[in-house]
């Protein structure tokens, strides 16, 4: 599982709850999703089967399915394109009963079968021939080592179920326990090396990920071309190394990126071979290729977690309107990745469950600056960082106060965290979705909070974007502390539209609870409107007309003046 996010468990009933959670002991981090309106107490509900076991295959997650095989083989078959490139799926009986490896194999699928059978005290279903033979999959090898030529490896594993022995050259410690004919004379050999060697139907390459490049200024061809010239094959490069001054260098993140490996940060000492002898503990030989790259192999394969450090990651995220199906798969992808949480206590709530290792920082709304200046210290030290906000960051949210701490600062090192706003679905969208397109044509999005901006460029603003004919957005409309406001927003508006301009309230769109009410100028009173209501207001050509389920769509056609022709 090293390398993988953590498993998700998939359950459709509360029946399958309890073997959930005993699967889940054995994977603390594991995430059990559950079919909203069906089970009660998973950590993270879903709307839709299929669109869930999707979205989880696509993101590479390790998926647990507590229902019937077939289910799960008909959901993901759109999507089984090449075997080599596949997390995990398990199907396993509501009961437990019953543990099925499915997709996976060499992604360690049967591997985690054994392990959740054993937790279950049942039998795993293996039908992989050469592990049921072997006791191991040869085309998995362990983490720490990199099989050669998968194409090359079906073939050999072939030859080895038809009858015949084989030889292993290099260590190989995980083989020991496993059931191979070995003879030493035999033609078929698996070689476990460093060393580059031409692929052969005879031979099972296997590389142990040995090899560190420290490089200061490079690309992904003169990495490759250095390995060549020192006969080490690509496979066994486990990192790249580089001096810390070097974190914001692009090109060596698109080598890193290109080549398959990650991208390690140390302070570097006088010189690029000592910088690459220094991450090795067992140091086998270094090579210097120039001033700005050396390589080192080490005498064992090597966790590139204990090298150096990472590039400090800090992503500030949008998380919708609240329902968890609005939330962009990139979202979820980063909370997943992430070691600390930071944001309002609500919005970081609505984000989770969380791992017991991921931290939260929860702090009052009011408290922006610091907590961006927080995150930024907190990435500074290589962590993965995410920064909470509601809808999209962008909107009067904390992507703005996040790149003003940052342009504030001049410490090199918060400059040098690899810093992405990732986008979410806003209150205003997801409620002028809910209402239809009342938005569709030109709209100015404003707040009527005069905490961060005096109440008379509200008002001004108010009074152009209605001269203008704009359909409205109203955020922060009404508080305890300014009831007064939305009132005189009213009055400013009225001056421009008709009592007859369409008005859509929207309350806790996309949360539980949530209602939606189309209105007019004229009928529309503060009292209808509290600080969770986004209110949208049309423009002179905003329409009105009714659903057939009851109540109204309202939209703002694209066309303005006369309706175009056709």
């Amino acid at each position: 599982m090293i390398g993988r996010p953590a498993p998700a468990i998939v359950i459709l009933g509360n029946g399958s709850l309890a073997t959930a959670r005993r699967i889940q002991q054995r994977y603390p981090d594991a995430v059990i999703h559950g079919l909203a309106g069906r089970v009660e107490g998973a950590d993270r509900d879903y709307q839709e089967f299929g669109t869930t076991l999707r979205e989880l295959y696509q993101q590479d997650t390790p998926i647990i399915a507590l229902c019937a095989a077939g289910i799960v083989i008909r959901t993901l078959a759109p999507l089984l394109l090449e075997k080599g490139a596949e997390p995990p799926v398990l199907a396993v009986a509501e009961d437990g009963s019953a543990v099925v490896p499915l997709l996976g194999g060499l992604g360690g699928v049967n591997v985690l079968a054994r392990e959740i059978a054993a937790a279950l005290d049942v039998a795993a279903a293996i039908t992989t021939s050469g592990e049921l033979r072997f006791g191991t999959c040869l085309l998995n090898p362990p983490s720490g080592y990199a099989l050669g030529d998968l194409e090359l490896g079906k073939r050999f594993v072939s030859d080895l179920l038809a009858g015949e022995s084989v030889r292993i050259e290099g260590p190989a410690p995980w083989l020991a326990e496993a059931q191979l004919p070995e003879d030493r004379q035999a033609r078929l050999a698996i070689h476990v090396g460093h060393a580059e060697r031409q692929p052969s139907a005879n031979e099972l390459l296997i590389y142990p990920r040995n090899v560190v490049v420290a490089v200061t200024a490079g690309t992904a061809e003169t990495i490759r071309a250095a390995l060549r010239e020192a006969n080490i094959a690509l496979q066994s490069l486990a990192c790249l190394l580089s001096d810390e001054s070097e974190m914001a260098n692009p090109s060596l993140r698109e080598a890193a990126l290109e080549l398959g490996v990650p991208l390690r940060f140390s302070a570097r000492p006088d010189t690029v071979l000592e910088l690459a002898r220094n991450a090795v503990p067992s140091l086998l030989t270094s090579i210097e290729i120039n001033d700005s790259m050396a390589i080192a192999v080490a005498a064992d394969p090597l966790d590139p977690q204990l090298i150096g450090r990472p590039r400090g990651r800090l992503a500030v995220i949008g998380l919708g309107p609240g329902a968890a199906e609005l939330m962009v798969p990139a979202v979820k992808a980063e909370l997943a990745r992430a070691n600390d949480v930071l944001g309002y206590e609500t919005y970081v709530r609505m984000a989770g469950p969380f791992r017991a290792d991921q931290v939260m920082h929860c702090t009052d709304n009011r408290e922006e600056m610091q907590r961006a200046r927080h995150a930024f210290e907190l990435a500074a030290q290589g962590r993965s960082v995410v920064v909470v906000s509601s809808g999209d960051p962008g909107v009067f949210a904390m992507a703005a106060a996040v790149l003003e701490a940052l342009h504030e600062s001049s410490d090199v090192n918060w400059h040098n965290v690899e810093l992405e706003i990732l986008p979410g679905v806003s209150a205003s969208l997801a409620t002028a979705a809910q209402a239809g397109a009342p938005l569709g044509h030109d709209f100015c999005v404003m707040s009527l909070s005069d905490n961060l901006k005096p109440w008379s460029i509200i008002e001004k603003r108010l009074d152009l974007a209605s001269q203008a004919d704009l359909a409205l957005a109203f955020y922060n409309p009404i508080s305890r502390s300014r009831p007064w406001q939305l009132g005189r927003a009213l009055e400013i508006v009225a001056q421009h539209r008709t009592a007859e301009t369409p008005v859509v309230l929207g309350r806790d769109i996309g949360r539980p609870g949530q209602t939606l009410r189309v209105t007019t100028l004229g009928q529309l009173t503060p009292d209808q409107v509290d600080m969770r209501t986004m209110v949208l207001i049309g423009s002179s050509t905003t329409c009105v007309f009714p659903r057939a389920e009851g109540g109204a769509w309202v939209y703002t056609p694209r066309w303005y003046g006369d309706k175009p022709a056709g």
